[in-house]
């Protein structure tokens, strides 16, 4: 899309009934306040909506007086609505707004539920996307001509990028910023919100792994029986031996009730026990691994890389309790 070069980059946000304050909250952060001490002319930001008022997430309040749709025939740059429940599709307008944007070349942002929004739209059909965790299973039964990527904090398809949970609108947002006017200026900004400037990891180690609620007639008892032998050697034939079934009858009840095989859940189960010995303090990976069943302190950084996307130190600085002690 052809602009002039000499007026301010337009980023137009559109509001939906539901959406996230939070998030518009990131966008308007980012990309609506002046910031006087950086040497480069700033983003002109505009909230809109299909109505003149629109109710917040939770019914919290009402926002009012923002523009109308119109606003996003100019805009270079569309963030589109969050959705409240994903399974509910914008406004027929919002989605023709988004459609418009597209085909005129517009930059498309999303975060968190918006890649719902602009799938909707028909805007992401072969692209690379990503979405909350939570909401992956969901949105890949609905859109599955989207190439979705479940693990990451974002996703830049070139005019098309998409945030996956609402924090990660501001890893988004400073990228944006980046690829807009340099890393000197977005690490100027990522220090004024208290903010790292670059992330690493993805969604990968946020997913939450509970232990899944099964009938006590099928894998509950053998579950809660390995839990609490994580620390000691465990197979496979032992699994089954505990459950009084063969190895491949276990298999095929992992399988079906926990798409997983029986190797993969007591590795993912030990996996967890070292996070949290890591959160709690224990500094020793030789105590980590051993207490976790994982063996090695080498195993346990490949099993924890692989499962989180950090090694064990970029994992305690993210998480572990100040001050905790085990």
């Amino acid at each position: 899309m052809s602009r002039d070069s000499s007026q301010p980059h337009r980023v137009v946000a559109i509001v939906d009934d539901g959406s996230n304050p939070f998030e518009f909250g990131v966008a308007t952060e980012l990309f609506g306040l002046r910031r006087p001490e950086l040497d480069c002319p700033w983003y002109d930001f505009t909230l809109c909506a299909a109505r003149p008022a629109v109710r917040m997430h939770a019914g919290m309040f009402t926002l009012s007086d923002v523009a109308g749709l119109d606003v996003v025939e100019s805009a270079d740059t569309v963030l589109v609505p969050n959705r409240p429940d994903p399974e509910v599709d914008p406004a027929p307008e919002v989605l023709d707004a988004v459609r418009a944007a597209a085909a005129r070349g517009a930059r498309l942002l999303s975060f968190c539920t918006g890649a719902f929004t602009l799938a909707a739209a028909g805007v992401l059909d072969g692209r690379r996307a990503t979405t909350h965790w939570q909401w992956a299973h969901t949105f890949a039964r609905r859109y599955p001509a989207v190439r979705l990527q479940p693990d990451v904090l974002f996703v830049d398809d070139g005019d098309v990028l998409t945030a996956a949970g609402s924090a990660a609108a501001l890893d988004l947002g400073l990228h944006v910023i980046r690829e807009d006017h340099g890393a000197e200026v977005a690490n100027a900004v990522s220090r004024r919100l208290v903010f790292a400037a670059h992330r690493d990891g993805g969604q990968r180690q946020f997913v939450e792994r509970p232990l899944p609620a099964v009938a006590d007639s099928s894998l509950g008892p053998v579950l809660a029986w390995a839990q609490e032998r994580l620390d000691r050697p465990l197979t496979v034939a032992d699994l089954a031996t505990r459950a009084a079934v063969s190895e491949a009858t276990l298999h095929r009840r992992f399988r079906s009730e926990l798409g997983t095989t029986p190797l993969g859940w007591l590795t993912a189960e030990r996996v967890a026990m070292a996070c949290r010995l890591i959160e709690r303090g224990e500094q020793r990976l030789d105590v980590v691994a051993f207490r976790s069943g994982l063996g090695t302190a080498s195993n346990l950084r490949a099993q924890l890389r692989r499962r989180t996307g950090l090694s064990p130190s970029a994992y305690r600085t993210r998480f572990a309790l100040a001050g905790a002690v085990d």
